[in-house]
């Protein structure tokens, strides 16, 4: 991978703060952004797809992805192991699309050291009580398990700091139309206008 080939956006949050919901609907709106679907070890949640979802994999299997340099970024959260393979985000952009990574902090952090140039993006909800409900309302989890994801969320959004942006999901459109903006703005930068449009400056500066 390199800066010139595609935009990497990587997007964190605790659980429960909404950032499945606001990336599945932006790359919905945006044919040009494609997200990963990252590899996990944890068993499928009602309603998941393998390969669509996650890709649904082996402890085992995983740790052979990981020594054979097949992995952009990978850690444990929650007692299971995630990661991204290289491969199709490098497919993604060859075929000039950008890539959104969905990940934790920890792979956040493991990315940037791979690929400066990525745009890092943490989603926070607008209070505890906000996660704690949500939590809930998903249904998917058992009370043991909220609990749990409500005690690591702390210390997740202690990294938020480390991040390049900071959206507050309180109102899902008003989030949402937040992280197409940046989004839109990256693609304006002159980090990438400059090179894509080297002829058109070339030509109005001769």
């Amino acid at each position: 991978m390199n800066a010139a080939s595609g935009n990497l956006f990587v997007i964190a949050a605790p659980s429960g703060a909404g950032k499945t919901s606001l990336v599945r609907a932006l790359v919905a709106d945006d044919a040009c952004l494609q997200l990963s679907v990252s590899h996990t070890t944890r068993g499928p949640r009602p309603g998941e797809v393998d390969g669509e979802h996650y890709h649904f994999t082996s402890r085992e299997h995983f740790r052979e992805l990981i020594e054979a340099g097949r992995m952009l970024e990978h850690a444990e959260v929650h007692g299971n192991h995630y990661g991204t393979g290289r491969d199709q985000v490098d497919l993604a952009f060859a075929r000039g699309r950008d890539v959104i990574l969905e990940i934790d902090w920890q792979g956040a952090r493991q990315v940037r050291e791979r690929f400066p140039a990525c745009v890092l993006i943490f989603i926070l909800p607008p209070s505890r009580a906000a996660l704690h409900e949500r939590l809930q309302k998903r249904g998917q989890d058992s009370d043991e398990v909220i609990a749990r994801r409500i005690a690591n969320a702390r210390g997740e959004m202690q990294h938020a700091t480390e991040f390049d942006y900071l959206i507050i999901n309180d109102q899902f459109d008003v989030a949402l139309a937040d992280l197409a903006a940046i989004v839109r703005a990256v693609r304006l930068s002159m980090r990438i206008q400059a090179p894509r449009q080297a002829g058109l400056l070339a030509q109005l500066l001769a």
